[in-house]
């Protein structure tokens, strides 16, 4: 899945790079504040 989008964005026009660029990094956003999450969970302990 990774592979096509990025032998897509090497087909593709400007702003097709710019929004596969976006998507990935929109991606990554969600890994980062998912971790942060579990890491102030963890760190609640449990109810």
């Amino acid at each position: 899945m990774v592979g096509e989008l990025i032998h897509g964005m090497m087909d593709s026009t400007g702003p097709g790079m710019v929004g596969v660029s976006l998507i990935f990094i929109y991606l990554a956003w969600i890994v980062t504040i998912g971790v942060y999450r579990v890491q102030q969970g963890k760190k609640e302990g449990h109810h």
